[in-house]
Order: C-alpha cells, then structure tokens, then sequence
C-alpha cells in the first residue's frame, strides 16, 4: 500500500502549502500517488490498525536473519516540494526499494507544507521546524509502541515486533527529521530502553555538517536525537551539489551543510554515525542543480543498491569490500559496525 501522513491543508485537487492539522491516507499501491483521488482518508487508529495487520504477517525475528527482516520506513521529502512532487519522488522510493519480491516492507511519506517555489526557502524552514513536533508525535507513538511490543516480547517471543523501524529524509527533510528527534528524545525524558530507528539515512542533508558535533556526550546538540534514537545513521552526501552550495549562504555562516562536504571531522562523532560520498554513484552527466534529487533518480545513479543494503543493516566493512560504498572512503569513515 501507499501510506502518507501529511500536515499540510486539503485543497479540491491535492495538498497545498499550508500548514494544517495532521491527516492520515491509505492507497492501494496500483494507484496513482501523485493524485488525490487515488487516497482515501482514514482515522489515525485505523491507520495503525491496517499497518499492525500488515506488519503482523512479517516472518518472525526468531527464524529470519535480521538482513532479510521487513522493516515500516518514514520518508520525508526536501525544500521546494510542492504536493505531487513529493508523492513522485515518494513514489520512485516505493517503486525501488519497497515493491516486488525484493521489497523491503512498508514505505510511509511523512509530508510537511513546502512552498513549493525557489523563493519559499526560509519560509519552507519555518514550517519544517512546525512539522517537526507533528513528526515528533507520530514518532512518540511509534516509540511507545515498541516498548509495549518489548515487553510483550519479554513474556512470548512470538508476540514481539516484527518490523524493523527506519528512515530516509531528502534535503531540508532532514531538518524536520533532526528536530522531531531532538522533540522525541526530550518528551520521553532521554530514553535509553529501545532504539526507536534502526537506520536513517539523511540524504543530500540540508543541515549544518558539524550536527553531531557532541560526539559521545549527552548534551543538548542538535543532533543528539537523532544520534541517540537511532542504531545507525549514515549521511549520504555530494560536492557536486550545487543546490546545498547555494543554501549555505541563507544561514548559519561559516558552517558547511552536511549533505555536500559530509561529517566535520574536526569535531568527535559519535561511533554509530558515518557519511559516505556518493559522487562516484551519480552519473557525470547530472548537472549541479539536478544533483540534489538524483540519489533518488535510477537513470541519474546508482544509490538504490546502497541504500537498500544499508537499510538492511549490512555492516560497513562489507558494504565497503563489495564495492557498494566508493573507494574515496577515507579509513576514518570505514572504522565502527
């Protein structure tokens, strides 16, 4: 199925840029995503009843390698996104990585209002950040969900969960990603019992690239969420970007953004987080600007095949002797699990 969670205002045809109350939608996966005829509303406990349903009839951990385990992914779209550009590019995510004999579960689109137009960057930022305590909710839920499968799992190992949780976040998606789990870590009192995404990966990321800069430390970073929350992060990040080279410059001077010079290595990261350039992937013949979308764009590069096997928790060092990650990976970013 398609899932989509989305704040942003209802219109006649689709979604507008607006901010709204949070909604929830199901549509069969032989729909159209990027039409809004093809989505039916839904009570937010019916939405998690038809997810349950689905999930219950994953293969159980006890008998399935934790490779080959189904897992539910949020993704969550960039800047400049108006409502059936968001679905496409939702779309070609399901189409690759969560359709067919190989799919790797249920895909759900976290959608937040973007303007939609090149001059709504900062108002696009605004709303993000509102975005984020919706996304941070759906996020809390989620957790809460998980304890009880833990100790419902304590008691009969036939009733644990049986879907793995994870994240992909394109471009300014990674600022509503890094302030949900900043909203979800402090809410729930710094948990440390469960780590509520297994794998989020944070592509073309529009955030400042010294984000993990706490390292090991329990503070208040800005990435302290995310780095707590999660069991591996993994940044997928270009030079050629131009469209992160612009947005440099509308904010935070000084500072690169993470998703076109990768992690600040001046700074300590932590263990679990690590940023692979992906310039080799990208086919030479993307121009600077079509860069920023072409993770997601199989005739423009080859990142699905990384992504899945990261998304499928494949340790570093063999994702690196298969060829998967390129051979500009420094040795420091190869160390870790």
């Amino acid at each position: 199925m398609y899932w989509l969670i989305t704040d942003r205002n209802l219109e006649a045809d689709g979604f507008g840029g607006d901010f709204a109350s949070l909604t929830f939608w199901t549509a069969p996966i032989t729909a159209d995503p990027t039409l809004k005829a093809s989505w039916t509303q839904v009570a937010k406990e019916q939405f998690r009843q038809q997810l349950v349903a689905i999930t219950d009839q994953y293969p159980s951990p006890l008998v399935t390698a934790p490779k080959d385990q189904k897992q539910v992914t949020f993704f969550v779209h960039g800047f400049n996104e108006k409502w059936p550009d968001a679905m496409g590019l939702y779309q070609k995510v399901v189409n690759n990585l969560y359709s067919g004999l190989d799919s790797l579960g249920e895909c759900i689109s976290f959608d937040w209002p973007s303007k939609g137009y090149v001059f709504g960057y900062l108002p696009d930022r605004s709303e993000a950040r509102k975005a984020a305590q919706d996304f941070a909710n759906v996020m809390g839920d989620l957790y809460d969900w998980m304890l009880m499968k833990q100790y419902t799992g304590k008691a009969d190992a036939q009733n644990a969960c049986k879907a793995k949780t994870s994240v992909i976040a394109h471009s300014m998606g990674n600022y509503v990603l890094e302030n949900a789990m900043n909203f979800a870590w402090t809410q729930k009192n710094r948990p440390l019992l469960v780590s509520l995404i297994q794998e989020a990966l944070m592509v073309a990321a529009d955030v400042d690239n010294d984000l993990f800069g706490s390292g090991e430390v329990v503070t208040a970073g800005n990435g302290e969420g995310i780095a707590n929350l999660t069991y591996r992060v993994t940044a997928l990040y270009s030079g050629r970007d131009a469209v992160l080279g612009a947005s440099a410059g509308l904010k935070h001077f000084g500072k690169r953004r993470l998703g076109r010079s990768g992690l600040d290595r001046t700074l300590p990261v932590p263990d679990n987080v690590w940023d692979i350039d992906c310039s080799q992937l990208i086919a030479a013949t993307v121009g600077g600007l079509e860069v920023h979308s072409s993770y997601f764009d199989p005739a423009e590069s080859n990142c699905y095949g990384l992504m899945g096997e990261l998304l499928r928790g494949i340790d570093r060092s063999v994702l690196i002797s298969q060829g998967l990650v390129p051979s500009a990976l420094t040795k420091a970013q190869a160390t870790g699990t």
